[in-house]
């Protein structure tokens, strides 16, 4: 493979539909690889990967302060933030911490240097191994309202393997933190079931994606056989369709005991194999895959 790091991420429009079960046999069939789990609210890749000799990072973000000694009440500070994080109470401006967004621009812009700024842990990053997978986790804290800054910490870190693929498993919907997930990804894969729910969620990631000019293309996960609105919607809107992983019940046995599928079955080996080549070739510049 060529000397750099092709980011793929995985997608669905809710969760359950697969998307971990595609990503953890993904970077497991790749050989050497990065998995990056930026379902920051609710992570369990590290359950099926298992993985040894980790270590941990604290996530903080900035919260500003206001110094009442210093401050004039001038309200710039209130009039600058667009967020609404501050607010002009009894002649002094308050901090409203679950809103703020860490910009600093307050602090820069006061003229009485009144703003000053305290380092607030919103999460941690666990990093481990899992044989040939370098395994990256984000855990945000409870009641924390945003995951953005622990998935810019996930991705930043997983950039400097850059010999080994990247697979970025993506929180569920297409919120904010999905997009921040996405922005540096080469390619994206959309997870879908065969119902009409299915396709509602499919369709939302569907214009994510679109949204942000990248290369995709469908899996599309159990698979019963004929009338699929999933490869219904697939076909109406042009959407390649990567592979099709048909129901089987095993795997609801091997994903509840935390099994990954390519390491117990020969079959579901050779069929993320196949996939794997299948969407290295979607990758811009990518021509091959060690596996």
């Amino acid at each position: 493979m060529k000397n750099r790091s092709p980011k793929i991420a995985v997608l669905s429009g809710k969760g359950g539909t697969g998307k971990t079960f595609v990503s953890v046999n993904l970077a497991s069939i790749a050989g050497r690889s990065v998995y990056v789990d930026c379902d920051v609210e609710e992570p369990n890749g590290h359950l099926f990967l298992k993985p040894e000799a980790f270590c941990e990072e604290t996530v903080t973000v900035g919260i500003p302060f206001v110094c009442e000694d210093l401050c004039s009440g001038c309200r710039k500070c209130v009039d600058f933030c667009k967020f609404n994080a501050l607010a002009f109470i009894k002649g002094r401006p308050y901090v409203f911490e679950e809103v703020c967004h860490s910009c600093g621009g307050c602090r820069l812009l006061c003229p009485e240097k009144a703003i000053g700024e305290a380092e607030k842990s919103v999460g941690k990053i666990q990093r481990g191994v899992a044989g040939n997978v370098s395994v990256h986790t984000g855990i945000l804290n409870t009641g924390e309202v945003s995951g953005i800054p622990i998935i810019k910490k996930l991705l930043e870190a997983s950039i400097s393997e850059n010999e080994r693929p990247v697979f970025i498993d993506c929180p569920p919907g297409s919120a904010c933190i999905v997009m921040e997930s996405i922005k540096d990804a080469d390619y994206c894969i959309l997870v879908a079931e065969p119902t009409v729910f299915g396709v509602h969620n499919l369709n939302m990631v569907y214009e994510l994606v679109r949204l942000f000019r990248k290369p995709y293309g469908a899996v599309l996960n159990k698979c019963l056989g004929e009338g699929n609105p999933a490869e219904c919607f697939c076909k109406e809107n042009d959407i390649p369709v990567l592979y099709r992983i048909p129901f089987d019940s095993r795997l609801g046995t091997l994903n509840a005991n935390g099994k990954i599928a390519v390491l117990e079955s020969k079959r579901y080996r050779d069929l993320f194999s196949s996939l794997l080549r299948i969407v290295m070739k979607e990758v811009p510049g990518e021509t091959a895959v060690d596996s």
